[in-house]
C-alpha cells in the first residue's frame, strides 16, 4: 500500500480509462491517432462567461507520467489486464500533442478548452486528471473573479483554507483565486508553492490570550509596528475594540510615525459598525487606517454591503470562494471528436443525444475571438475545423448554431486564435508566463468583454458560433446517425 508521500498522479484515473487502455492495446487500437476535447456546457452561478485555469498543474502532470513497478504489481493484482498491456506501461510516456486556452482566458460553454492529439491509450488515460484539474481551477477563478468585480476596485484576499475541499482544494485553490483577481491568500503553502501573496494577522485567541484587549493590541503593534492589522470585535466593536485600537496606535506607532495600519471586523452588522468604526478612527486622526471585513461573504454580500454605504477598504472571502458554495461544480467534459486513419486522414466523430445539449461539436478545430477594431471588445467566439482560415479583408458572416435566421455580419475587426500549443510530439513548447503576468492578462480580457455579459443577473448571451464548414459536417453527422 502506497503512502500518501509517494503518490503517484498517473493513477488519479478512472478505473475505465485503463480497461479501455487494455482493450484498445488487445484490439489494435493502441497507437491509433485520436482527437479529444475539453469544455464545458453552462457558466457557474448562471454568469456570463468563465475563467480557465489549471493549465499549469496540467502540464506538470503531463511531463511525470509514468508507470512504477508498484503500480503495475497493483494493476496486475486485479487479474483483468494482459501482461503485453502491463508491459506497455512499463515504459509508458506522453507522445502527442496539446493545445489550450492560456489561463486567465475568459472562456464559454460548448468552445474547447483543451484538445488533445494523441494515441488512444495516451489520450484517454489523461481523461480525469484534465478534468480534475481544469474544472477545479476554473471553478475557483470563475468565482473569485465575480467577487472581485463585486468589490469595485477594493482588495480581496481568499481566507478559506480551513474549510477547502482537502489540501488540493486549498492550495491550488488559492492559486487560482489569485488569476481570478484576489490580492493573496492566507495559505502559506501556496505563497511557498505557486508564489501567491500570504499574508494574514491575528486571530480572537491572540486578544483572548492576553489579559486585556488593550494589552493584546498594544503587544502586536510593538512587535509589528509595519504591518498593524488588529481585530476588533472580539468582545464590543464600538464600545471597546476600536477604542483599544486607536490607543495603541497612538501609543506604539504615533511616535514612530507610522500611519498605515488598520482593524479587522469578522461579526455583527458590518455594514453599520464599519460606518462608526470609520467615524471613529477619522476623529481620532487615523483617516489612514484601513478597515477589512470578512465573515461568510460572497459577491452578492459585498455588492450589498456597498450598497449600504459600508467603509471597507479590503475584504477576506473564505468559504463562499474557495468551494464555489452556490455551484461547487465546473461540470467541463472530456469527449472523443475525430480519429485518424491509416493514411492520417482525420475522420470526425459525435456523440448524440435527445438532450440537445449534450450533442457534441464534432472534428479537430480551431477557436477564435473576434473584437470590434475600433472598441477593442470581444464580440463573439468563432469554431472552425482546424484546415479553415479566416480572411480578416473579408466580412465575416456568423449565425447562431441553435437558431441559423439569427445572423452578423463583422467588417471592421480583429481575430485572435484562442488555443495555442503546448506540447507538440510530447515535448512541452509552450512558455509558461509568471502567475503575476497571468492575474494582468486576465484582467484586461475580463475588461474587454462588454458590460452586459458581465452582469451578475441575467447576463447578455455571448456567442460561440460554428463555421459553416463545421456546421454541415455536423449536420451531416447527424443525419447519418439517425439513419
Amino acid at each position: 500500500m502506497r503512502t500518501e508521500q509517494k503518490l503517484n498522479m498517473t493513477m488519479l484515473c478512472d478505473f475505465y480509462e485503463l480497461t479501455m487502455g487494455n482493450g484498445y492495446f488487445q484490439s489494435g487500437y493502441k497507437d491509433r491517432i485520436t482527437y479529444f476535447d475539453v469544455f464545458f456546457r453552462d457558466v457557474p452561478d448562471r454568469g456570463g462567461f468563465a475563467v480557465c485555469a489549471g493549465l499549469d498543474q496540467l502540464i506538470e502532470y503531463i511531463q511525470n507520467l509514468h508507470f512504477d513497478e508498484e503500480d503495475i504489481e497493483y494493476l496486475r493484482s486485479k487479474q483483468i489486464f494482459s501482461e503485453g498491456f502491463l508491459d506497455y506501461l512499463r515504459d509508458f510516456k506522453f507522445t502527442g500533442d496539446i493545445w489550450a486556452i492560456p489561463e486567465g482566458t475568459p472562456i464559454f460553454p460548448r468552445e474547447p478548452v483543451v484538445v488533445v492529439r494523441a494515441p488512444a491509450i495516451q489520450a484517454q488515460l489523461i481523461e480525469t486528471f484534465t478534468l480534475l484539474t481544469i474544472n477545479h481551477q476554473s471553478l475557483i477563478a470563475t468565482k473569485a473573479n465575480r467577487i472581485v468585480r463585486a468589490a469595485k476596485g477594493r482588495t480581496v484576499l481568499e481566507f478559506g483554507s480551513r474549510r477547502a475541499q482537502g489540501t488540493d482544494g486549498a492550495i491550488s485553490g488559492a492559486r487560482a483565486a489569485y488569476i481570478g483577481g484576489c490580492g493573496g491568500t492566507a495559505c502559506t503553502i501556496s505563497d511557498e508553492l505557486y508564489n501567491v501573496p500570504a499574508g494574514g494577522t491575528m486571530a480572537h485567541a491572540w486578544v483572548q490570550m492576553f489579559d486585556s484587549e488593550y494589552e493584546a493590541f498594544k503587544t502586536y503593534c510593538e512587535i509589528y509596528p509595519n504591518n498593524a492589522t488588529l481585530l476588533v470585535d472580539t468582545y464590543n466593536t464600538l464600545k471597546s475594540g476600536v477604542p483599544n485600537a486607536i490607543k495603541a496606535f497612538n501609543e506604539v506607532l504615533k511616535p514612530m510615525g507610522i500611519k498605515k495600519c488598520g482593524i479587522r471586523l469578522d461579526s455583527g452588522d458590518i455594514a453599520y459598525l464599519t460606518q462608526a468604526a470609520r467615524k471613529m478612527l477619522d476623529d481620532a486622526g487615523w483617516t489612514e487606517c484601513q478597515i477589512s471585513a470578512s465573515n461568510s461573504l460572497d459577491e452578492y454580500i459585498i455588492r450589498d454591503l456597498l450598497e449600504q454605504e459600508a467603509q471597507i477598504d479590503m475584504f477576506g472571502v473564505g468559504e463562499r470562494l474557495i468551494t464555489a458554495s452556490s455551484q461547487p461544480v465546473f461540470g467541463g467534459v472530456y469527449k472523443l471528436t475525430a480519429v485518424e486513419d491509416e493514411n492520417g486522414t482525420i475522420i470526425p466523430k459525435i456523440k448524440v443525444s435527445e438532450n440537445v445539449d449534450k450533442i457534441t461539436n464534432p472534428h479537430f478545430k480551431k477557436v477564435y475571438r473576434i473584437f470590434d477594431k475600433q472598441t477593442g471588445k470581444a464580440e463573439a467566439d468563432y469554431i472552425t475545423v482546424w484546415d479553415e482560415e479566416v480572411d480578416v479583408s473579408k466580412p465575416l458572416e456568423l449565425f447562431d448554431p441553435r437558431a441559423t435566421w439569427k445572423r452578423k455580419t463583422y467588417t471592421d475587426y480583429v481575430i485572435k486564435p484562442l488555443l495555442v500549443p503546448i506540447f507538440q510530439g510530447g515535448k512541452l513548447v509552450y512558455e509558461q508566463p509568471a502567475l503575476k503576468e497571468v492575474q494582468e492578462y486576465c484582467k484586461e480580457q475580463v475588461q474587454a468583454l462588454w458590460a452586459e455579459v458581465k452582469r451578475f443577473e441575467n447576463p447578455h448571451n455571448y456567442y460561440v458560433d460554428l463555421s459553416q464548414k463545421l456546421w454541415d459536417i455536423k449536420q451531416n453527422l447527424l443525419r447519418e446517425a439517425a439513419k
